[in-house]
Order: C-alpha cells, then structure tokens, then sequence
C-alpha cells in the first residue's frame, strides 16, 4: 500500500506459515506484516534516512508498565544521553488520527516524559513538542530533522 512518504525498500518474505513478514531493521528480525507493521517500518526508515534519526539510539515495541499494566511504545528514540527524548504511535492507514491515540500517546509519556510525541498513520504525521518548563505543548508542521530537535 502506497504511504505518505518517501517510498524505501524494505525487506519483505514469506514466513513458515506462508504469511508475509517484513524486516525490522531496529529489532534485527522479521515480524508479521500487518498494515500498522507497514506504517512502521516505512516511517522508521523515513526518520533514519530522511530525517537523519540515528538508528543505534532508536527501538521498536518497547515494554512500559503504566498504572500497573504492561503495555509496548511502538517506537521510543532516545537522546544521546540515554534518556526518553521522543516516542512514536503508529496507526494503519486505515484507522483515523484522533483524539483517542494522542490520548494513548500522551498515558504512554506520563512514563517516558519524552520531550516530542509523534503519530502517524502512513497517510497523516503529526509531531508535537512538550515544553515542560512552561507546561505547553506545540504542534510542528512537519517532522523535523533530529539535528533541528
């Protein structure tokens, strides 16, 4: 399926079970392809090779444990320091960016406190900035280069 983004060339085979799966280039294996996995891994490849993202600071499915409940980050990027600095929820294309998944986004960061939130789902991206000095938040009009972060 056709995305909202630079198309890459990813790394697509057929699984044991004869399924489609897709290499995630941050986990090093091969995962099912599902239409979030899609979105996924076209919008890492875009933030590496696009953006300038440094892949060796950047994990996908990453575990947290909010309110008692283990739950999975989709993709978390960290700053050189280690620390939270960005995290990232993927949709399918299909499924609409509402208010609903900045809400999961924004359960996810009372953990994380990551300093960027990003949501895409192939078609859509948004990326917006916590300033937590102040208390607000800022939505930018595109996905930034990690050097501008």
């Amino acid at each position: 399926m056709a995305l909202n983004l630079p198309q890459k060339q990813l790394n697509i085979k057929k699984g044991v079970d004869g399924k489609l799966c897709i290499l995630d280039r941050l986990r090093r294996k091969f995962v099912a392809l599902t239409p979030e996995e899609w979105v996924r891994q076209n919008f890492v490849a875009f933030l590496i090779e696009d953006r300038g993202f440094p892949a060796g600071l950047m994990a996908n499915e990453v575990a947290l444990v909010q309110n008692g409940i283990s739950r999975r980050c989709d993709t978390l990027i960290s700053d050189r320091t280690g620390r939270p600095f960005v995290i990232v929820e993927y949709k399918a294309p299909t499924i609409a960016i509402t208010q609903n998944v900045f809400d999961q986004i924004v359960r996810y960061n009372m953990v994380f406190k990551a300093s960027y939130l990003m949501v895409s789902n192939g078609m859509e991206h948004y990326c917006c900035h916590i300033d937590y000095k102040t208390g607000n938040y800022t939505f930018l009009k595109e996905i930034p280069c990690y050097g501008d972060l």
